[in-house]
């Protein structure tokens, strides 16, 4: 029987297979086949995270007139005990990673808190260009959006741990409504302002499938009308059900202090949105 050129080598390599395959050092024998590594979040080029978030919310706020008189403000209200919005949550939030080559990484998030209230008010309440009076019922509303890119390059990263630091735009949105229907008041103002922060994110490979998952954000500043500082920050512990599968618990914290002298929403609002989240991740 001929055999071509080709079929013998092949018959080569299957016959020198066994002698190929990692050995015992002492006893000579093959080894059986590592298993497969179910990846971490070191080595993931794109994941998609869906979370259950329920944070506990603490609003204070103060919207002045437009034009108003020297030595004249709005009147400062707590947006949980005074007008009654709901001070926990229960929402839900989108996260994805797109890793650019093994240092490189974007992530964007989206968090949407909407709130809303009636109350009979217990003091006279300046809102823009409204004064709400005591023994009134105020109907309110406050909407936060915040969108966030975050690019970091990993000056640290091996098999194990990974730091890296770079830039955050986080875009801010709030809108807040105060209105009596049954004096026919109503006062809506809005604002929308970019934020550029310095992140700083790290990751911690426990063991084959436990991983520890920490950043952090922070800007503070001041320019022409308006003075304020943000400060975001998360921490996780995720176990990898699979490569492509992955289960968290952790707890997301934002802060914030805006104050702005005129636009359209004159005044200032400082809101802390915290609390634990658990999560659902695939990966790969």
């Amino acid at each position: 029987m001929r055999l071509s050129v080709p079929g013998a080598a092949l018959a080569a390599l299957l016959a020198a297979a066994p002698a190929l395959a990692e050995r015992d050092p002492q006893s000579g024998a093959p080894l059986p086949p590592q298993p497969r590594d179910p990846g971490s979040p070191i080595t993931d080029h794109f994941f998609i995270r869906g979370t259950y978030y329920a944070p506990q919310l603490r609003t204070n706020l103060r919207v002045d007139p437009s034009n108003p008189p020297p030595g004249v403000s709005g009147t400062p209200v707590n947006g949980e005990s005074d007008l009654g919005l709901a001070q926990r949550l229960h929402r839900g939030r989108v996260e994805f990673m797109f890793r650019l080559r093994d240092r490189n990484r974007v992530r964007v998030d989206f968090l949407e808190v909407d709130r809303s209230a009636s109350k009979t008010i217990a003091r006279d309440i300046v809102f823009n260009n409204e004064t709400f009076a005591a023994g009134q019922v105020v109907q309110s509303s406050l909407d936060w959006r915040q969108f966030d890119i975050t690019y970091t390059y990993s000056f640290i990263r091996n098999r194990r741990f990974e730091l890296g630091s770079g830039v955050a735009l986080y875009f801010l949105e709030v809108d807040a409504i105060g209105a009596v229907p049954a004096q026919r008041q109503r006062q809506e103002v809005s604002a929308a302002t970019p934020f550029p922060a310095l992140p700083l994110d790290a990751t911690w490979r426990l063991s084959s499938r436990w991983a520890v998952t920490a950043r952090a954000a922070y800007l503070k500043a001041t320019v022409s009308g308006f003075r304020g500082w943000y400060a975001d920050q998360h921490e996780d512990l995720q176990y990898r059900c699979n490569p492509h599968f992955v289960l968290g618990l952790g707890y997301s914290s934002t802060r914030s202090s805006l104050t702005r002298r005129g636009g359209s929403f004159p005044g200032s609002a400082n809101v802390s949105i915290s609390g634990p989240e658990a999560f659902i991740r695939f990966s790969y």
